[in-house]
């Protein structure tokens, strides 16, 4: 084994077992969770998050592509993958082979399953997107009857789901969210007078939280999952007892003092103000931590919070630790997650980047070397 980085991501099992469970109590027993590990478990890691997921009690996961459904199946994750994304024609091949759940919305990725079923002599079923106001994936809701009509015609399929996805869920003082809800209601009667009885999902972390009537059959957990809410004010309004999963740790590899008026990295953006103590970590864009943040940005060394110093660099950046004098060579610096009583969540670094959390999960989770732990 070679040597390994400075930089890890610590992705906790227990953590994640325990934001299933609270999505569990929340929704009771009578709604499925589809629990949702796209993205790479949204930077937390396929395998492993789906098999600790396994362990708190998920028996059916989402994926984007075919591909990570396949990766689930062979490492042994049984129950339903729903390829939210959908398929192409290898895709299809691929669905079938390995059981995947595909998401349908147009009629070439139709005839591409009903294929590949024939081919291998079984009938697929399928769940049909509809789009009632995101603008994205999905059938429009003139469409229904023409895309169900078209699926009558492939005795290897059947209709096994219908679903669709808000965009405003997360949105404070949001009203089109029952207006859309509505909508789906009208398709879902349009199904339903044809004889079929699919199973109904459009909840995600927002809706399940904010809307109890919305969550049908099947709720579709993703960045809760993970400890952390759509939203800001959604953690103040809907308190869920959720625990943060990820924490990103590096090492300190150099501390230099500087006298004032020191011009400190690229552009000599920042000067220091006084005599200064800088500790340089190998941390920079090259691993998520966003050249953007230079000036916002705080790390945790000794369990307080230090202040970035100048621009961040591609491998680099340098924290203030002037009045942390205790900070030497070797030490842990936590750029997310907890030390001692200290913690900096994946919000405040999406303030600082001017982004959301979702994307600072997989940005870390994707740059850094993952660490899977156990803290129970």
């Amino acid at each position: 084994m070679g040597t390994p980085s400075w930089n890890r991501v610590e992705v906790d099992r227990a953590a994640l077992r325990h934001n299933f469970r609270q999505v569990r109590k929340l929704v009771g027993p009578a709604v499925d969770i589809l629990a949702v590990v796209k993205a790479d478990a949204y930077g937390h890691g396929l395998i492993p998050s789906a098999q600790a997921l396994t362990e708190a009690g998920a028996t059916s996961f989402g994926v984007a592509e075919v591909e990570e459904g396949v990766r689930l199946r062979q490492a042994g994750i049984t129950g339903q993958i729903v390829v939210m994304l959908g398929v192409d024609r290898q895709g299809a091949a691929d669905a079938v082979a390995h059981d995947l759940t595909p998401v349908v919305y147009t009629l070439e990725a139709m005839e591409a399953l009903a294929a590949q079923a024939t081919k291998g002599g079984c009938r697929k079923g399928v769940q049909i997107k509809v789009d009632v106001g995101m603008g994205r994936f999905g059938i429009l809701p003139h469409e229904l009857e023409p895309f169900l009509a078209a699926l009558r015609r492939f005795p290897s399929l059947y209709l096994s789901g219908i679903a669709s996805h808000f965009p405003k869920a997360d949105t404070e003082g949001d009203a089109i969210t029952e207006e859309q809800f509505a909508l789906f209601q009208e398709l879902l009667s349009r199904v339903q007078a044809t004889g079929e009885a699919p199973i109904k999902h459009i909840a995600n972390s927002a809706t399940l939280l904010r809307y109890p009537e919305m969550r049908c059959d099947l709720v579709r957990p993703g960045i809760s999952l993970y400890g952390c809410y759509p939203a800001d004010w959604l953690h103040k309004a809907y308190a869920l007892d959720l625990r943060p999963v990820m924490r990103f740790a590096t090492t300190v590899l150099q501390v230099k003092e500087f006298p004032a008026g020191q011009g400190i990295s690229y552009g000599h953006r920042y000067v220091t103000d006084r005599p200064t103590r800088l500790a340089v970590l190998p941390v920079g864009y090259d691993n998520g931590y966003l050249r953007r943040m230079a000036g916002k940005a705080e790390v945790l060394l000794a369990g307080q919070r230090a202040p970035v110093r100048g621009m961040i660099c591609m491998n680099a950046c340098m924290a203030d630790v002037t009045d942390i004098p205790e900070v030497k060579v070797g030490d842990e610096a936590v750029l997310l997650g907890h030390q001692g009583a200290g913690e900096i969540r994946a919000e405040e670094i999406a303030r600082w980047s001017d982004t959301i959390n979702y994307e600072i999960l997989c940005l870390f989770g994707s740059c850094n070397r993952q660490v899977h732990v156990d803290s129970d």
